[in-house]
């Protein structure tokens, strides 16, 4: 799943439409039964911007357009002229560049903020991140939530994804298992800067992500994996040297 750096380097992108008059094409079925191309075709498309794991673009009059990428999501941008094959959920073109999204299955447009963006975290991808204000959620919420799940929670801290999750809590030698009960504030803050650092920041290789049964670059164990949480997603971590309750099942 593309998480929150990856839709900050989107709306970078995206943004050389910033300013302009748009066509705008819905040329995947499902995307043309949100009558989005009829509502935003040559309307000026005053912003972009990133919020979490969502991109969202506001037109003139109000209209804010949120894309949520899911799992394959992705948005590309084109020369204007260059020809398309298959069927993109969304086609925005200007007078050089075309945005593309491909494989979006979350095109949502509102005449204000959604719901979704206002009930969001403090987003890690802020400059500065708002750590203190993301502590605070996390002590407000149930303290036996294991922190590699709590911090998934994009209503607790915005943008931090499955592979982020894995790395930064290596980084902070912290087990995805521990119980939020059992960090210190200081700990919470250690791992949330270690996100930052690496989403804001990137170019290290991955120490846990999808390294299952390789050693640890810090220590030599094997990398585990195990599913953790309601929605099962799948946590990596070294048992040798991440600190806290830990699994011991690969």
């Amino acid at each position: 799943m593309p998480e929150g750096d990856s839709l900050r380097r989107a709306a970078d992108r995206v943004r050389v439409l910033e300013g302009q008059v748009v066509s705008v094409e819905t040329p995947h079925p499902r995307a043309a039964l949100l009558g989005l191309a009829h509502r935003l075709d040559g309307k000026r498309l005053e912003r972009v911007e990133a919020v979490g794991k969502n991109l969202l673009l506001t037109f003139e009059g109000g209209l804010v357009l949120r894309s949520h990428l899911r799992m394959k999501g992705r948005w590309h941008v084109r020369r204007a002229e260059e020809k398309l094959t298959g069927r993109p959920w969304l086609v925005l073109c200007g007078d050089e560049w075309k945005a593309v999204q491909w494989n979006g299955p979350v095109l949502e447009l509102r005449s204000r903020t959604p719901v979704p963006i206002r009930r969001l975290g403090p987003d890690i991808m802020d400059a500065p991140p708002d750590v203190d204000g993301m502590v605070e959620r996390l002590r407000a919420t149930d303290q036996g939530r294991e922190i590699g799940e709590a911090i998934l929670d994009q209503r607790l801290v915005a943008g931090i994804g499955n592979m982020w999750k894995a790395e930064a809590l290596w980084l902070a030698r912290l087990s995805p298992w521990t119980p939020l009960r059992s960090l210190s504030d200081d700990e919470l803050r250690g791992v949330l800067e270690a996100a930052a650092g690496v989403m804001q920041a990137p170019g290290q290789g991955r120490a846990t992500y999808r390294r299952v049964g390789r050693p640890c670059r810090r220590c030599g164990q094997p990398i585990r994996a195990q599913p953790q949480g309601e929605t099962a997603r799948t946590a990596y971590w070294c048992a040798g040297c991440q600190a806290g309750t830990g699994r011991t099942s690969a």
